[in-house]
């Protein structure tokens, strides 16, 4: 549950709960004032007491005063019955009451006890009050708060009897003092276990989820990262809870990917040492032959030191190579976009492959289909490492055969491609589609004298992609290898009117 609808909640709870209570006690105040004569209680400066007493405590004896009034009525012998009168006084007694019989000026029967408030017969109603009203009357005698009820009868002699209900008030309100004592006890026990509750049920909901978060944070700190982060609901800390395992996936790729990083730039410098060590060795080898005397004539020098040349050269050419990946990979390629003609560029670089090509003992077939007014916007010089870094690769990969590449340009709609076609050993099926990969390296470079440091091709691609291009191929082993690349043409677009 969210915090707002839980704050609601707690806001109703606390609103409605004493509402609640006071109209159960409003209720269960009804039911003793039923049970009290339907009377309600008062306040004042002398304590409690209860509204119209003597009404309440006329109607507290009814049923006794009642039948009281019956049996005077029918002039029956029961006042002068023992039995009858102790029985009449039990009931009374259990209700702070007892009964007291008068005839004529004497008292024939007082069932109150020695502590309870006892009267004089000169202190009592005469005969005939009982007539008037209910009967009920208030005294105040001793210091204490009584209301008797009066019942007049006639004895069977002739002789004017008095019969009276007394009620000592003030051994009735304690009562009703410690019921209320009850019900304010009832009612804290009741806050305080509602209380309870609403921090058990705050607690359990909140106090569980946010110390899981606490320690899910605690391990992102201390760097362990695949521990993940599981809070179910949709409140707020459900919420937080997501974005901080969002957060931490994205810590783990980033910490994978560092790790790989460093393991691909640790191949790249294994990579680069093995691919400068070759032509090192060369030109040390051919140096000493010319410092020792080997090379004795004129031509076999002049070799020597083109030989030289040319492994300098590869070694300048593998410097660039890094020098440009460092560049990729913080995608700070200096670009020179221009507008060329298509047929000129790919003329002018097939003409330079042909003769590089033949000095290495292979063939260059070239076709271009392209009109000659059709234009691209590329960068010349980056688009010239492209093909060479094609170029390369199929010379140090071609294998035993005489290398022929077959270099094609056609017109595709809006597109122009480039194919370069080789006869080298080829790729495997397995290989092909990571070619294209930093740092991959097939099973023919890796099992070849040559080498490569992996990240020529890496390179094209790149370029080709930041051109606004895309480049694949296709091979077959032991047969060769098609390297495909298109690149958008130039179209100028005019506004007619």
């Amino acid at each position: 549950m969210k915090f707002r609808n839980r704050l609601i909640v707690s806001f109703v709870i606390i609103i409605f709960l004493p509402m609640i209570l006071a109209i159960t006690l409003i209720f269960s105040a009804r039911r003793i004032k039923e049970n009290l004569g339907g009377r309600s209680f008062l306040i004042n400066e002398d304590g409690i007491y209860l509204a119209n007493s003597y009404e309440l405590l006329n109607s507290y004896t009814k049923d006794e005063y009642t039948e009281l009034k019956d049996w005077a009525t029918n002039h029956e012998r029961w006042l002068e019955d023992d039995a009858k009168r102790d029985a009449m006084n039990a009931r009374l007694q259990g209700k702070y009451s007892y009964l007291l019989v008068c005839v004529g000026d004497s008292i024939v029967y007082n069932g109150g006890k020695d502590e309870e408030v006892t009267f004089r017969i000169d202190e009592l109603p005469s005969y005939g009050a009982g007539s008037v009203g209910d009967g009920v009357s208030g005294y105040y005698v001793d210091g204490r708060s009584v209301v008797v009820k009066q019942v007049d009868f006639v004895t069977t002699t002739g002789g004017l009897g008095r019969a009276f209900i007394i009620t000592a008030a003030e051994e009735l309100l304690p009562e009703v003092r410690r019921l209320m004592w009850d019900l304010i006890g009832s009612v804290f026990l009741i806050l305080l276990f509602t209380g309870g509750v609403l921090i058990t049920w705050t607690y359990s909901g909140l106090v569980p989820n946010i110390r899981r978060l606490i320690r899910a944070t605690n391990q992102i700190r201390e760097g362990n990262l695949d521990e993940p982060i599981v809070i179910r609901g949709n409140d707020e800390v459900a919420v937080l809870a997501k974005s901080v395992e969002e957060m931490r996936q994205r810590l783990q790729a980033d910490a994978k990917e560092k790790l790989q990083d460093e393991n691909v730039q640790k191949q790249l410098i294994s990579n680069i040492a093995h691919d400068l060590k070759t032509p090192l060795t060369a030109i040390r080898g051919y140096a000493e032959g010319l410092l020792e005397g080997v090379a004795t004539t004129p031509e076999k020098q002049e070799a020597y030191l083109r030989t030289i040349y040319n492994k300098a050269n590869e070694m300048n050419t593998l410097l660039n190579e890094l020098s440009l990946y460092s560049k990729i990979d913080t995608n700070r390629i200096p670009y020179d976009f221009q507008h060329i003609p298509v047929r000129g560029f790919f003329d002018d670089c097939t003409d330079e492959l042909a003769v590089d090509l033949e000095t290495q003992g292979a063939s260059l077939q070239y076709h271009c289909s392209v009109e000659s007014e059709e234009e691209m916007i590329a960068d010349p010089e980056q688009l010239m490492r492209v093909i060479h870094n094609i170029i390369g690769n199929a010379v140090k990969y071609h294998g035993e055969r005489s290398l022929e590449i077959d270099f094609r340009v056609k017109d595709v709609g809006d597109f122009i491609q480039v194919e370069i076609e080789d006869n080298g050993m080829g790729i495997s099926a397995q290989d092909l589609p990571h070619i294209f990969d930093r740092m991959f390296r097939s099973d023919a470079s890796r099992n070849s004298a040559v080498g490569g440091s992996g990240i020529g091709l890496s390179i094209v691609k790149k370029i080709v992609e930041d051109h606004g291009g895309q480049i694949w191929a296709t091979s077959k082993e032991h047969v060769g290898t098609v390297i495909y690349f298109v690149l958008h043409k130039y179209q100028e677009v005019r506004n007619e009117q």
